[in-house]
């Protein structure tokens, strides 16, 4: 499975940005679409999950209420869709997913964690300025 993000930039506090990523090869092995973003100098954040059924979708503590997962099955991609962008959200968002039969259930606890994903694309930049 390979992925690729893209949608980075520069914005300004309180714009928003849309993020993509682009899942190719055997992506009916994966059941699980996530982003995390890491900024520097800090670890690894857990921003959203989905499946790509759909039906579940888990956010991170700072991100939920104003971030928007979802997937477009036929064109096998995720989006994540950020309003109101502070600073803080600056950082580089990756995709990553995880392996297993579609219909799989995550639990909420698991989808957080970085460990959990098998497959990690390139990341993109998204730089907020105050």
């Amino acid at each position: 499975v390979q992925l690729q993000a893209s949608g980075g930039g520069v914005v300004q506090a309180g714009e928003s940005l849309r993020l993509a990523c682009l899942a190719s090869g055997r992506t009916f092995n994966t059941y699980l679409m996530g982003w995390f973003r890491q900024a520097p100098g800090k670890e690894r954040e857990f921003v959203a999950a989905i499946t790509w059924s759909a039906q579940s979708t888990y956010y991170g503590d700072s991100t939920k209420g104003r971030f928007t997962i979802s997937t477009d099955n036929a064109k096998n991609m995720v989006y994540l869709q950020m309003n109101n962008l502070g600073p803080d959200d600056t950082a580089v968002y990756s995709c990553a997913a995880r392996s297993g039969p579609r219909g799989t259930i995550a639990t909420s606890v698991a989808t957080r964690t970085h460990h959990f994903y098998d497959y990690w694309g390139p990341g993109t930049q998204v730089t907020v300025s105050s």
